[in-house]
């Protein structure tokens, strides 16, 4: 067979993958850190804690018109649709870019967002109270970020350079760290002996040298040494 119809053959072979078929290959994963089903959308300021929570981790989608259980429901409105614009122009701070495409399966329509993980950290969501607070997301919980956190990415977004000073302080922490596997942020400032805003601060700092590393367990946050 001639290399021409070698390469017809195979793209003639080939089935396209339907609407129904891609869905349903996604709704197979479950929710996990990069993906979240929604049955329906009632509150704008609910899902932008979902936004928030994907664009300051690792980006994520969003299948809306799916039950938590997988069936499929499907959107009833456009109204979901005005739904994530406003939380995502109205309720997220810096505003969050995403893509959003319907697709027909089993007879029914499935909203389809898609947030890229931001550039520019954190992301806020605004809570009923105007409150604005970031999120992450750890496997298919949206948590809210700890002061430990912000401290990082705003070290992070500096353009300034930083003075790197190795002290007691310095070597106390990584005394800590060696005899706690886990330490909490509570437990640093005690056995430290050092303000909520210097173990934040040095945490952090520790953080970004890859050094330490945050742990999320028992519904809390703790940290220790990175292998």
């Amino acid at each position: 067979m001639c290399p021409i119809r070698a390469i017809f053959f195979i793209f003639a072979s080939m089935k396209a993958v339907t609407d129904s078929e891609y869905i349903h290959s996604l709704i197979a994963e479950g929710e996990h850190q990069q993906q979240d089903f929604k049955f329906e959308i009632s509150d704008a300021r609910k899902i932008a804690k979902t936004l928030s929570a994907f664009a300051n981790t690792d980006g994520g989608r969003l299948l809306i018109g799916v039950k938590d259980n997988g069936k499929i429901a499907g959107v009833r409105s456009d109204e979901e649709q005005y739904m994530i614009e406003a939380a995502a122009s109205s309720f997220c701070f810096p505003e969050v870019s995403f893509r959003m495409k319907t697709y027909l399966a089993d007879g029914r329509s499935v909203l389809l967002v898609e947030v890229d993980e931001s550039l520019q950290k954190p992301i806020y969501a605004k809570d009923e109270s105007g409150k604005l607070l970031a999120y992450l997301r750890i496997k298919d919980e949206n948590i809210l970020a700890t002061p430990v956190h912000l401290r990082v990415w705003q070290q992070s977004g500096s353009n300034q350079g930083e003075f790197i000073e190795y002290t007691e302080r310095e070597q106390l922490l990584l005394d800590l760290l060696q005899k706690n596997s886990l330490l909490s942020l509570n437990q640093y400032c005690r056995l430290a002996k050092l303000s909520r805003k210097a173990a934040e601060h040095l945490l952090a700092k520790f953080i970004r040298y890859d050094i330490v590393e945050p742990v999320f367990e028992g519904h809390k946050f703790h940290f220790r040494l990175k292998e």
